[in-house]
């Protein structure tokens, strides 16, 4: 048991244990997500939330496959590296009738290959007799759908619920119905092919398989909600759509391979995972932000995973630019926290959501989102000169500087702070919105209004990116104002929240501006939005890399021996990928590369031992120890976007890629690569309307960089 740590009823496993069997299947595809076993089956297990989800609601909540009323014994179980495809190889085990062996285990081949596509979960089953003699077997789906909402499978209680409607079973065809509160009937409708016969529960085959033979057998399972389902198409040409709509979205941006196979996994799969989250609205791609409980737009994920990915690929920060702006707030609602310019934080479709049970059909309670909505604008504009589209989007800009000047900065001081409306609502209005995240030194928990350390980092780059897209777009005034107020906010922020005591930036402003001098991962923030001075950056970096802040995987969002720490707690004391990602482009940008680098090597590291080398949302932020993974959080989100996000930041800051669209050049300012990439190629990287194959080879100083291939005048420079 030395793999498994007990802390009061609370179990947390190692990464690299065989009890880590949280090993959960995911597929996701549009507004669907499904979460499987590894015998691709959704069983009520662990805290429950396996199942088959459309737009916040359950529609398969049961879903087993048996062979003689006995679970087959698994061979493998794989999600294919595209993440298109849940692919399980299974087999007979040893069949008894009568106290007489039927049939020896391991003679009948079961392969069962899952997909989702357009609402609807498709299988596809093939049992292959391996024997030389005949058999029948008796093959049997159980099947249930509660239509819970996610948020009452995440364990809210419900005073009412709908009602589910009786099953209908026709033709091979069952139907399954729900109708809610909302007076939405949802319904999961299975069509088995061949027919079968059974009733609402349970669907039997009589299967005769003669030596060598083979059976094919395929279940879809769609699911509708107000209406019925667009016609369904097979299997087959399901799968060929799914691949076909990845192919083309792969072909947007560009593609990273290295001479370390181990990263190559670590990038693949990350690359994948985007792809699968990133889902097609009418205003263009939006990640949604995790499975399972965050499947859904969220405004700071979103924009997040969209400043991860920008150099690859701005198309993702284009759609999350235009989706955000089109639902910006214009009035102030207290129940959802909405204010005038305001940025969304969260969508949220389902029965609770509509009825307003929940506040978050359309939800507005973060401090972060807006200024970092309009940081994205700038850093889009810098990569692709599209002054188009920002001349568009100018006055959702406008509108989103109003409400930092205006309700951001209530009592104006010059630092944006929050304070939950709703009561309903987030109480910690940052990244961290735990309730416990935001304290004084011994642990009192800080009144508000709070001012973020971070976030007056995010209105300080945000500020300085309107001044320059005003200036393009000839609002000569505005944009001398917006940079005078950014370099006041620069000055103000390195007086006030500085602590020389602490070596490092304190974590927040109580309601009485007295500040919260604890040491946490948000100060690195002030590096990665450049308002810290050069002086308190280095000294901030010491601090982050120390034994106390950097667990040998990464930076912990609270250093070892504050008040709260916690290593498995969800903010204080964890280990977040995309915390370490924003951190590492700060040390980037001071040119710390010695922190650089060990921050790289860290989660570079923890991947390894990853399943499907996939970084979750967090990790547990225990010191690394030899010979062993890191701690798994045990309810984080993987896929995250997020996460997957993390690898192509950090990636970034070590090369210092930067674009002048105008002229057009790719710039890369005194690069660096860890000593386990000797080499590295990037492909298809796109710039004002040409696109580039760069080869990249580590010298013992420097990186060498070889344009391959080009298309378009496009310059490519190396500053070191």
């Amino acid at each position: 048991m030395d793999d498994v740590i007990r802390i009061d009823d609370q179990w947390y496993v190692l990464a690299t244990s065989s009890r880590a069997d949280d090993q959960k299947r995911v597929l996701k595809q549009g507004d669907t997500f499904a979460l499987f076993d590894r015998f691709g089956d959704i069983q009520h297990i662990g805290i429950g939330e396996q199942g088959l989800y459309h737009r916040g609601t359950r529609f398969l909540s049961h879903w087993e496959m048996l062979i003689n009323d006995r679970r087959p014994l698994l061979l493998n179980s794989a999600v294919s590296q595209d993440n298109t495809a849940l692919a399980v190889d299974l087999t007979t085990p040893d069949l008894f009738f009568q106290g007489r062996l039927l049939l020896a285990k391991g003679m009948v081949h079961i392969f069962r290959s899952i997909i989702l596509w357009q609402d609807a979960c498709y299988q596809h089953i093939r049992l292959h007799n391996y024997g030389t003699r005949p058999v029948r077997l008796r093959l049997t789906f159980l099947h249930a759908a509660d239509f819970a909402d996610i948020f009452q499978v995440r364990g809210v209680q419900r005073q009412q619920h709908g009602t589910i409607l009786p099953a209908k079973r026709r033709n091979g065809e069952l139907l399954l119905g729900y109708r809610g509160l909302d007076d939405v009937r949802r319904s999961t409708r299975i069509q088995f092919t061949p027919p079968a016969d059974g009733d609402d529960r349970r669907t039997d085959y009589h299967v005769d398989l003669p030596a060598g033979g083979r059976h094919d057998i395929t279940v879809i399972v769609a699911c509708e909600s107000g209406r019925r389902a667009a016609p369904v198409t097979g299997y087959r040409q399901a799968l060929y759509a799914v691949r076909d709509l990845q192919a083309q979205q792969k072909e947007r941006g560009a593609s990273i391979f290295t001479a370390n196979e181990q990263f190559n996994d670590w990038l693949s799969r990350s690359a994948a995972d985007l792809l699968m989250l990133t889902t097609e609205t009418e205003h263009g791609p939006y990640p949604f932000a995790g499975v399972p409980w965050f499947s859904t737009p969220f405004g700071r994920d979103g924009i997040i995973t969209a400043l991860q990915t920008l150099w690859l690929d701005p198309g993702i920060a284009r759609g999350v630019l235009a989706f955000l702006a089109h639902h910006q707030a214009t009035r102030e609602e207290p129940e959802r926290d909405a204010e005038p310019g305001k940025i969304l934080h969260e969508m949220r479709g389902g029965e609770m959501a509509a009825l307003d049970e929940i506040p978050f059909r359309l939800y507005y309670g973060s401090v972060d989102a807006t200024p970092l909505f309009i940081l994205l604008a700038g850093g889009y504009h810098r990569r692709t000169g599209d002054l188009d589209f920002i001349r568009r989007l100018w006055p959702h800009i406008e509108r989103a500087l109003a409400w930092i000047d205006q309700y951001g900065d209530r009592d104006g001081d010059g630092f944006v702070e929050y304070s939950r409306r709703s009561a309903n609502g987030i109480v910690q209005q940052g990244w961290k919105d735990s309730h416990d995240s935001v304290f004084h030194a011994d642990g009192r928990p800080a009144e508000g209004p709070i001012a973020l350390c971070e976030v007056q980092g995010y209105v300080y780059a945000a500020k300085l990116a309107a001044a320059d897209l005003a200036q393009r777009l000839g609002h000569v005034a505005t944009a001398q104002r917006l940079g005078r107020q950014a370099e006041e906010l620069r000055r103000r922020f390195n007086e006030v929240f500085w602590s020389d005591e602490l070596g490092t930036f304190a974590l927040a402003l109580d309601g009485d501006k007295r500040p919260c001098l604890v040491r946490a991962s948000n100060a690195g923030h002030a590096l990665f939005t450049g308002i810290a001075w050069p002086s308190h950056a280095a000294r901030c970096a010491r601090t982050l890399l120390a034994p106390s802040s950097f667990s040998g995987w990464g930076i912990r969002t609270l250093a070892e021996g504050e008040a709260r720490y916690n290593p498995m707690s969800y903010h204080n004391g964890s280990v977040w990928p995309h915390d370490n990602a924003l951190i590492a482009l700060g040390l980037a940008r001071y040119r710390l590369t010695d922190q650089l680098l060990r921050l790289t090597t860290g989660l570079f590291n923890a991947s390894i031992f990853m399943d499907l080398h996939r970084l979750p949302e967090l990790f547990c932020g225990f010191p690394r120890q030899p010979d062993q993974g890191p701690t798994l959080y045990p309810v984080a989100c993987a896929p995250q976007a997020w996460a997957a996000g993390a690898v192509f930041m950090i990636l970034q800051a070590c090369l210092g890629i930067r674009f002048s669209p105008e002229r057009p050049q790719i710039s890369f300012i005194h690069p660096v690569l860890p000593d386990y990439l000797d080499f590295v190629r990037i492909t298809n990287l796109k710039v004002a309307g040409g696109r580039v194959d760069l080869a990249l080879r580590r010298h013992p100083h420097d990186v060498g960089i070889t344009v391959v291939d080009k298309e378009g005048d496009i310059e490519v420079a190396v500053i070191v």
